[in-house]
């Protein structure tokens, strides 16, 4: 067989040989027959009778021996899929997805298209990790081949699609032996070798569609993986977001990079790591990577490194300047792709300390309109600098920055912004924000704005209510004030500070932020050292410190604004300090010298002509007489302002007289039925339920949270023995209504109510649990007037269980608390207490 072999070879070899020979001699007798004069058909037998000679000639060398000649060896399918890291964890969810939708494609059998999975998401999310980790999961599903190609779409050293399909096409073993062509015939030679394969295609760092589209093979039965920093919106595509790690799975993969024990030991410290990391995969692989490399370091001391909000984070997550260990250099090539426009929004909008905000401050910041900076905050989300955090209460769209990625911007500002820019772009959104709150608040409470500019009273509705751009921009509006305060931006700290009260002011929530920005607002007012501005802060600043019960401070700030304000002449202003020093007066218990500065401010807001602020005075002056037990005088008062309300179509004020007149009538009918006059009573008690529920229904179509709420509590003090159970209801619902509101003092007032309206029930110790909670409550606040009518309360529900004994104490507390404040009506009351409790049990 050897030799026949090698016979054959030789065979092989000699055939061109022999071949060209015959042909020569073919040749050459052709031309020695055109020079003899020989007839047409003796040529043409001739010649053929050669060819055939030389054709025999062929045949026989080609065959050596009478094996078949043996088969190139076809090329290997290629796998060029990159390995899955060591420490991949933590994206269980995303691989379920992505496997859910290639077996959602594989089932629809789509012939016409290959499935195209894009991920996307932020420099150091993942992406990469993810696709290569579950692209070895369905290689099995692509015999034919599995091909890579890293786009390096971020920057300058991205790669163009030309080469990528040169790429593919050698691995498939096209010999591409001439210039291909340009870009269109590469496609049709990609096209034709890749029909009638079943390949899987992993692009890795896609710049954006076009560099993608290229790519795509002709037919279905091909998968291709796509990753970018921006969705690429190709057609056919399935196309998600991948999200920051969860703290737990940001601890697991610090423990699998730096040790479990280590990391188990701290768990405190490794969370803080994982947070400071922004929950990014690639920060934290850093942390792990440093925390291993470094026996010594704690979890706790690298914390600590990372604390640093300027440059030290980023520098403490850098191994090196590639891209795949450096967040810095990572985010560094989004911000390169970005033009000049785009480079300066996102440092101006990383100077801003607002957790998030609504696109026209992009506007603000570049100093453009509301629509340009709209377009060119949009172009950051698609690079994934930015990112939408969800819809706001008003239905506007709100953005933000991720901690790493506001890092990297300031720092770029820094270097590249002058202080006087940096300054500039935050006055102008500050600006911004005092241009859309002062129409908020002058649309929810004009009254509080119309001596300010006549125009502010009828201010258009801005197409949203108050309470829903108050809950949209609370947030942000403290971090802005803090930030300009910081900055000594007096002066738009008073104004917006000033505009942002009168909201918290006329809706009665969010309390604690209310007396931030009343404080910021005051702090500002000195900084200016106008005795005006100065005047209406300590309002303000005494109205929430009176709200929330602490009434000494509320009753100084009173003072010092009535002071100013006299010393100014400024008498519209000066009659609302009046006012606001009788109602800390009232509060505090000083009841008498409190109705003397009330009826003075009633009677300067008639010589002002202000016949609203005139009717609302009116209404706390009643609100006196109710506690003075004056019932008459009191609805005299409140039918008078009443009037005026609904004349003047203010429903809202409305509303909160009908529900001190509700107060009233109740507080008759229980004066009278603890007198005997029991249908007398009975006919109050059916008047008052009606107007307390009228004017609670009326807050709740207005969606008055706060004002529904005091409605519903004085509707569960009613004490119609008839409606017990009712009452109970109302006051719990109260209750829940302000702890949902964050207005401690107002749940701590419910508490009483409903204490006395278990009481009614006879159920005594849910009525004295319900009673030593406002007690404590109260004693938190400071308040002293509540401190004593609590203990005096919950005195008179233990007297009603027959607890005499345990009654004596919580009286004491209460007449002693009434000396110190000068008030005669509770003092009188508590002895009349203390005796019941003091008397032998019989």
């Amino acid at each position: 067989p050897g030799g026949a072999d090698a016979r054959g070879r030789r065979a092989r070899l000699a055939a061109p040989w022999i071949v060209g020979g015959l042909t020569g001699v073919i040749t050459a007798v052709t031309t020695s027959l055109d020079a003899v004069d020989v007839a047409a058909p003796a040529k043409l037998g001739i010649v053929a009778v050669v060819a055939l000679l030389a054709g025999v000639a062929a045949w026989g060398a080609q065959q050596g021996n009478d094996a078949e000649p043996e088969p190139a060896a076809a090329p290997a399918a290629p796998a060029q899929l990159p390995p899955v890291i060591a420490h991949f964890t933590g994206r269980d969810a995303s691989l379920a997805e992505l496997r859910r939708a290639v077996a959602s494609e594989a089932g629809a059998g789509s012939p016409a298209s290959p499935l195209v999975v894009s991920v996307h998401g932020p420099a150091g999310v993942g992406k990469s990790a993810l696709a290569a980790r579950f692209a070895h999961e369905i290689a099995e599903g692509y015999p034919d081949g599995q091909l890579y190609f890293d786009l390096r779409g971020e920057g300058e050293t991205r790669v163009r699609p030309e080469e990528v399909l040169i790429g593919f096409l050698l691995v498939l073993g096209v010999r591409l032996t001439t210039d291909p062509g340009g870009l269109p015939e590469l496609q049709k030679l990609w096209w034709t070798h890749a029909r009638g394969r079943r390949l899987l295609v992993l692009l890795d760092n896609a710049r954006d569609a076009d560099q993608v589209r290229a790519l795509l093979p002709p037919v279905g039965g091909c998968a291709v993986l796509v990753t970018s920093r921006r969705p690429l919106y190709l057609r056919n595509t399935f196309d998600r977001r991948l999200p920051e790690f969860t703290e737990r799975h940001g601890v697991e993969l610090l423990a699998r990079l730096a040790g479990e024990e280590r990391i188990r030991s701290d768990p405190e410290s490794a969370a803080r790591i994982v947070e400071l990391c922004g929950r990014l995969p690639l920060a934290i692989s850093i942390c792990g990577g440093r925390l291993a490399a470094r026996e010594s370091w704690t979890a706790r001391e690298l914390a600590g490194r990372l604390q640093d909000q300027r440059r030290r984070r980023l520098d403490e997550l850098e191994v090196a300047r590639d891209i795949d260990k450096s967040v810095r250099a990572s985010l560094a090539l989004s911000y390169a792709d970005c033009s000049q426009t785009q480079r300066r929004l996102l440092r101006t909008f990383g100077l801003l300390d607002v957790p998030d905000a609504q696109a026209w401050v992009a506007g603000a910041l570049l100093g453009v309109s509301d629509l340009e900076g709209d377009d060119q905050l949009e172009a950051l989300v698609d690079a994934q600098l930015a990112e939408c955090s969800g819809t706001d209460a008003t239905g506007r769209m709100r953005y933000r920055l991720h901690d790493l990625v506001r890092l990297y911007a300031r720092e770029r500002s820094e270097r590249e912004d002058t202080g006087a820019e940096r300054r500039a772009a935050i006055e102008r959104v500050l600006d911004g924000y005092r241009e859309r709150a002062e129409p908020v608040a002058a649309a929810r409470w004009p009254q509080d704005w119309q001596r300010r500019t006549g125009a502010r009273a009828g201010a258009p509705e801005p197409g949203y209510t108050a309470t829903e751009w108050l809950s949209s921009e609370r947030l942000a509006l403290l971090a802005l004030l803090g930030q300009a305060a910081g900055h000594g931006m007096w002066g738009l700290v008073w104004r917006l500070g000033r505009a942002a009260c009168s909201l918290f002011h006329s809706l009665r929530v969010f309390w604690p932020e209310w007396r931030t920005v009343a404080g910021l607002t005051h702090t500002a007012a000195e900084r200016l050292g106008d005795g005006r501005s100065l005047g209406i802060a300590l309002l303000e600043r005494a109205s929430v410190e009176g709200g929330q019960g602490n009434v000494e401070r509320a009753r100084g700030d009173a003072y010092a604004a009535l002071d100013l304000f006299t010393g100014l002449r400024e008498t519209w202003w000066r009659a609302r300090a009046l006012r606001a020093v009788g109602m800390s007066l009232r509060d505090e218990g000083n009841i008498d010298e409190g109705q003397r500065y009330l009826i003075e401010a009633i009677e300067a807001f008639g010589r002002e002509g202000d016949g609203w602020w005139r009717a609302r005075t009116q209404r706390n002056l009643a609100e006196v007489r109710l506690a003075q037990r004056r019932y008459a005088e009191a609805r005299e008062l409140l039918e008078e302002g009443l009037e005026v309300f609904q004349r003047n179509g203010n429903r809202y004020s409305e509303a909160q007289t009908l529900r001190a007149l509700g107060e009233v009538l109740a507080a008759e009918a229980r004066s009278l039925r603890a007198s005997g006059a029991h249908a007398e009573a009975e006919t109050k008690y059916s008047l008052a339920a009606p107007v307390l529920e009228r004017a609670a229904e009326t807050f709740r179509l207005r969606d008055e949270q706060w004002e529904e709420a005091r409605c519903l509590r004085a509707a569960g003090e009613v004490g119609d023995p008839r409606n017990g159970l009712r009452e109970l209801t109302f006051v719990r619902h109260a209750e829940r209504m302000l702890e949902g509101l964050g207005d401690t003092w107002g749940v701590a007032r419910t508490r009483i109510s409903e204490g006395r309206a278990l009481g009614r029930l006879g159920r005594h110790a849910e009525a004295a649990e319900a009673l030593g909670q406002a007690v404590e409550a109260f004693d938190e606040l400071g308040d002293r007037w509540w401190q004593a009518r609590a203990r005096r309360t919950l005195a008179e529900v233990l007297l009603d269980a027959g607890r005499r004994e345990q009654a004596r104490e919580p009286a004491r507390e209460a007449l002693e608390l009434y000396r110190r404040l000068g008030n005669t009506a509770g003092e009188s009351r508590a002895r009349r207490v203390l005796a019941h409790a003091s008397e032998p049990v019989a």
